[in-house]
């Protein structure tokens, strides 16, 4: 049997990650963007891994051609790519407690991971010490609380567009 590669859930489900993505160039608070709902949604819904890993990590790279870049991105690629791992996790087992959960999740790896590469790179000029660590950690609270914001928001829509599409046309139901 010949498994399509192109299944009207799929164009769907691109289709909302490119309109996600887009919002990323429009004005917006800072952190409050669609990325790590994208890497969630991706990893829970496409079926090949190399989509749910590669759209996001597009979309990131290629926006951040337009928004620039800076010396912690491996860091920041880094945490996107565990957000995609947590939203493989959610496979078969989408409803609004396990989208909470890895939107929550994620956004806390997030949080780490990039402060972790900011504070190594010395991009802003914290100690190299354990307290200049907790510092950098105390400084991004902010832009945690933002990027808990944004992928709650961001994962709320895609997430509840796309169900709402399976069940308005069950066609839909299989990507």
């Amino acid at each position: 049997m010949n498994k399509k590669i192109i299944t009207p859930a799929s164009l769907l489900a691109v289709a909302i990650i490119v309109v996600a993505a887009v919002t990323r160039l429009l004005p917006h608070p800072a952190n409050v963007t669609p990325i790590m709902a994208i890497a969630i949604f991706g990893g829970a819904y496409f079926s090949k891994k190399y989509m749910a890993v590669l759209l996001p990590l597009c979309i990131l790279f290629v926006t951040d051609l337009v928004l620039g870049m800076h010396a912690s991105m491996w860091a920041v690629y880094a945490a996107f790519l565990m957000a995609a791992g947590i939203g493989m996790i959610l496979k078969n087992r989408v409803k609004v407690s396990t989208v909470l959960g890895a939107s929550l999740a994620s956004s806390i790896v997030f949080f780490l991971v990039s402060n972790f590469g900011v504070w190594i790179s010395g991009l802003c000029g914290y100690p190299m010490s354990f307290s200049g660590l907790v510092l950098c950690y105390e400084m991004g609270l902010p832009f945690f609380r933002n990027e808990v914001v944004g992928t709650l928001v961001y994962s709320g829509v895609m997430f509840g567009v796309f169900e709402y599409a399976k069940v308005k046309f069950p066609a839909l139901a299989k990507i």
